[in-house]
Parts: structure tokens; C-alpha cells; sequence
């Protein structure tokens, strides 16, 4: 019985590590790193072992953790629960980018996403070298696997719908409306 408490708290932290560790992921400010080392892992680690090179990847992060927290099992135990929230809180900001639109804000519809390897920070260049405008002119975007979506000023998206309908992007021809969904 005894067993089974102790292999909790461990799975707890295991799950709470695996989602830190997602969120970061999804979050990451350098896509194009995360896709080169993909791409080598994809090369060097046969398909039927990445889930097993993941884990054991996974297992190296948390024994090289467990020593700087604490060394008695009993003390650990409280660090771990502690640095949960502080992970989640740190987490926090990253995960709160949905923000109020401000007044005179609109949504745009972008026809591509991640599946044509779309990221963030290249849709946002796209869009300050098309349409002449500052990041800070930008207020939001969000890339879903076959579309993304632009919220900016009504102007800005006027002028994004003129300038970059029919336009080539990541080899498809990019079609931008208003969203229905705002």
C-alpha cells in the first residue's frame, strides 16, 4: 500500500512535467530550432523507438531535477508540490496572450496553417513587410493546423485582405477575410 502512495506523487509529477514541457513546446519562441532537431531525431532514431527515446529523454530531465530540489524523499515531496504552481505560474504570462481586443479591432481568416509550417513569428514578418507596419500594430495571431487567424485594426485588416488576397504563401495562394467567428 505504501508502494502505491509513494508511485502517485511520482505520477503526478511525471504528468505535470509532461504538460509543462507541452506548454513550452507549443509556446516555443525558436519553431524553426525545435524543427532542425525534429528533423535530426526523425533521421537518427528509428520510428518504432521514438516513443521509447522520448521517455527515456523524459526520465533523464527528471532524475537530473530531483537532486536539486532536495535529497531526502520527505522533503522532496513538499519542493515538488511547490514548484508545480511556480512552473504553472511562470507559465502563466505565455498562456494568457489572449488579451481584450481594443476598440475597432477585427479578426481576419487566413487560409494556412501549420501543416504548410506556418509559425507565428514568420506570419508576423509577413504581414509588417507586406503591409508597412509595426509588431506592436499586431494584436494577436493564432495558427491552427489548416488556418490562422489575424486580429488588428480595421485598417490594417483592410489593407491585409487588399494586399495579400491571391498572394503566394508557403506555396499555397493565401485567401484572407473577415472571420465569422469574432
Amino acid at each position: 500500500m505504501d508502494k502505491n502512495n509513494k508511485s502517485k506523487p511520482n505520477e503526478d509529477l511525471v504528468i505535470g512535467t509532461i504538460q509543462v514541457l507541452s506548454g513550452k513546446t507549443k509556446a516555443d519562441p525558436n519553431p524553426d530550432e525545435l524543427e532542425s532537431l525534429k528533423k535530426l531525431i526523425k533521421k537518427n532514431v528509428p520510428f518504432m523507438l521514438r516513443g521509447y527515446f522520448t521517455a527515456y529523454l523524459l526520465r533523464e530531465i527528471l532524475q537530473a531535477n530531483t537532486p536539486k530540489r532536495a535529497t531526502r524523499t520527505t522533503a522532496q515531496k513538499p519542493a515538488k508540490s511547490e514548484s508545480a504552481p511556480q512552473k504553472e505560474a511562470a507559465e502563466a504570462p505565455k498562456a494568457r496572450v489572449e488579451r481584450p481586443l481594443p476598440e475597432g479591432a477585427r479578426t481576419l481568416y487566413l487560409n494556412i496553417g501549420k501543416m504548410k509550417r506556418l509559425y507565428t513569428k514568420e506570419l508576423s514578418q509577413i504581414l509588417q513587410d507586406e503591409l508597412s507596419i509595426e509588431r506592436d500594430d499586431i494584436y494577436s495571431i493564432r495558427i491552427h493546423d489548416k488556418y490562422s487567424f489575424i486580429s488588428m485594426s480595421e485598417p490594417n485588416c483592410e489593407k491585409a485582405i487588399a494586399t495579400l488576397n491571391g498572394k503566394e504563401i508557403k506555396g499555397r495562394t493565401a485567401s484572407i477575410t473577415y472571420s465569422n467567428k469574432e
